[in-house]
């Protein structure tokens, strides 16, 4: 394991220092920048004042994306499967058919 270093982040005007492993500077800083859109996005509507309030509401709508995401992904699954097991009954009666 590589020893940890210590990445500079910016969020919402602010600098965060944090340490992570080298090999996941990239995802952190990925998560960083989703992170301070976010905060942006919420801060520029005006709808929610403070900076506490908009990092909530930031994770909320993050963590409802990756909830709805991986329900999406499920739902796609259940569907191939279905498919899959369908597949297999209609070549399971075609080979009989083909052997009577």
């Amino acid at each position: 394991m590589s020893e940890p270093l210590t990445v500079i982040l910016h969020i919402l005007d602010k600098e965060y220092r944090i340490s992570c492993p080298p090999e996941e500077r990239n995802n952190l800083e990925l998560a960083a920048r989703h992170l301070d859109k976010k905060m942006r996005d919420i801060r520029n509507s005006g709808k929610v004042i403070g900076v506490d309030r908009i990092a909530v509401m930031a994770a909320l709508n993050i963590s409802h994306e990756m909830l709805t995401g991986t329900t999406h992904k499920n739902a796609a699954f259940e569907d191939q499967q279905r498919q899959i097991t369908d597949l297999v009954a209609r070549l399971d009666q075609a080979l009989a058919r083909h052997q009577n």
